[in-house]
């Protein structure tokens, strides 16, 4: 899989195990190339990394001047000790360690003789999984979740400068991205030495090596400390001082890992036309935040209380349950979770009547709710679920589902809209993202996927397994597993925001059947074929 920056600590640990640099060297590299250079990593079953690589971006050329865009292996090494390898599902190749593959260019590099080749999550690239689609129904990728992320393949930029305010003018540089054309140019086949492309590809890591241990100064609290972990849903108070420059802004939200890259908040900035309208104060956010809520709030005002609860968007209700227990000490997990049953409250709230499961999940609305010192859990449910009521009856759920049936011949009720908004919630980015999805999960459940109707949504499988799913996952018979079962997993699988609620009511007007989404783009497509296309 993908490494994630919360990875960093880990990872250096095992090159440093494996190559012997110093933290402040690997430190260095990661500054310089970790956001433009896709980082692979495979988990030993303690989720530790037991094996990682560095695919650099590189070009070959030849004698005629092609060039051929390409990956340098750099940095591929395991672990040790290797724990004892994981049945292999049918059809899929044993992945084979090898211990220390590759030197850093940085200690005499030498290429690996084969690539390794990174694992996919299910719904990623078409090719990822070939066997285990024949094998699960056949099924087609579903199209991207928030989690996936594509390849970057853009070169390694110096930092720039944000020119913006608390209360102040906005300068924004917009993110630049280059991207390779994966096939090869015009005229790469033409008969040449292969002498020159290979100096080509040792001279691009030697650059690029170059520049992340000599051209470029450490980043100021990358890491907090070898054994750092960032988990999503933490909360965090900060205070934005007044006059606060855009720098100063994106600092505090990096630092304090709100939202983990800068780019993401600088374009949030001007997505939203915020520039004047960012206000100081004191404010409670969680850790890993999608930027553009994190800017509506900076917009709005501040938020935190002595008191404050805050709960965000997509959280289930163990996840719930555990920022209670963390808010109150006057209430455990177990309590909370004791007290949140539907059944206890169906009688003062009427939506829960089709609660399955005696499930209280999609109901438990996310917002910044002041309870006073000691709340019971009953005083906190009872809060979020009058907060539910209070959307809920500001939303025309009779007659969209009117215009759903006649769109799509799909029947919805009201909770079959809070579960699918519940997915929609996962996998779509924005408000128009999350609109133009649901409507490709309409067309799904109308059976316009082959006659059948399965949501093929990785989102629902990633509720039971509580984070990345794998093909062994979709193999299943898990409830929640919609690539095997049609239509609706038997709940929401998180709390839906009020914008996923009303994208699930008012679905863009499409025929799309595939989408892939990434946080720089998004392909939506009527054919597989097309959606193929869309990985290219």
């Amino acid at each position: 899989m993908r490494a994630a920056r919360r990875d960093l600590p880990a990872l250096t640990r095992l090159w440093q195990a494996c190559f012997g640099d110093t933290e402040a060297e690997v430190r260095a590299f990661w500054q310089a190339l970790f956001d433009c250079t896709p980082v692979y990593l495979r988990r030993a079953p303690d989720s530790s990394p037991a094996a990682m690589l560095c695919a650099l971006p590189a070009e070959l050329v030849g004698d005629d001047g092609d060039a051929v865009p390409a990956a340098y292996l750099y940095a591929v090494c395991t672990a040790t000790r290797q724990p004892a390898p994981r049945p292999v599902s049918s059809g899929q190749r044993p992945m084979q360690p090898t211990q220390c593959a590759a030197q850093p260019a940085a200690r005499s590099a030498q290429a690996s003789s084969r690539p390794a080749q990174p694992t996919q999550r299910p719904g990623q690239r078409p090719a990822s999984r070939p066997a285990q689609q024949s094998a699960a129904r056949a099924a087609q990728p579903a199209g991207g979740s928030r989690f996936k992320q594509q390849t970057p393949t853009q070169r390694a930029q110096a930092p720039q400068s944000h020119a913006h305010h608390a209360r102040g003018s906005h300068g924004v540089v917009p993110a630049t991205r280059s991207s390779y054309n994966t096939r090869a140019r015009r005229g790469a086949q033409k008969k040449s030495s292969p002498v020159p492309m290979i100096i080509g590809a040792v001279v691009a890591a030697i650059v690029l090596a170059a520049i992340a241990f000599f051209a470029v100064p450490a980043v100021k609290g990358l890491f907090a400390g070898e054994d750092a972990k960032v988990t999503a849903g933490q909360q965090v108070t900060i205070t934005i001082p007044d006059g606060a420059s855009g720098d100063s802004i994106a600092s505090i939200l990096s630092e304090n890992h709100i939202v983990e890259n800068p780019k993401d908040y600088y374009a949030a900035v001007k997505k939203l036309n915020a520039d004047m309208s960012l206000k100081p104060g004191t404010y409670s956010f969680t850790t890993l935040m999608d930027a553009t809520k994190v800017v509506q709030q900076l917009m709005e005002g501040p938020n935190a209380g002595s008191d404050a609860l805050t709960i965000p968007e997509g959280l289930t209700v163990d996840q719930v349950a555990d920022r209670v227990a963390k808010a109150y000490d006057s209430i455990s997990k177990e309590d909370f979770l004791n007290q949140a049953k539907a059944s206890n409250y169906v009688k003062d709230y009427s939506f829960l009547e089709g609660a399955a499961n005696d499930s209280l999940e999609g109901f438990l609305f996310p917002k910044t709710y002041s309870l006073g010192k000691d709340p019971s859990a009953d005083d906190v449910i009872r809060a979020m679920l009058d907060q539910f009521n209070t959307e809920y009856k500001s939303l025309d759920f009779a007659g969209c589902e009117a215009k759903i049936k006649e769109r799509y011949g799909v029947g919805m009720s009201d909770y079959d809209i809070i579960n699918l908004a519940s997915i929609v919630e996962r996998e779509g980015l924005n408000a128009e993202q999350r609109a133009h999805v649901a409507s490709v999960f309409y067309n799904r459940l109308a059976g316009k996927l082959d006659g059948l109707c399965y949501l093929n949504s990785d989102a629902t499988m990633m509720y039971v397994t509580g984070g990345e799913v794998t093909a062994d996952d979709l193999q299943s018979d898990s409830p929640y597993n919609t690539y095997k079962h049609e239509g609706l997993p038997p709940t929401p699988i998180c709390s839906p925001s009020l914008e996923a609620l009303k994208a699930t009511l008012e679905p863009t007007d499409s025929d799309d059947l595939y989408f892939y989404i990434t946080q720089d783009e998004e392909y939506f497509s009527q054919t597989y074929e097309e959606h193929q296309q869309s990985w290219n």
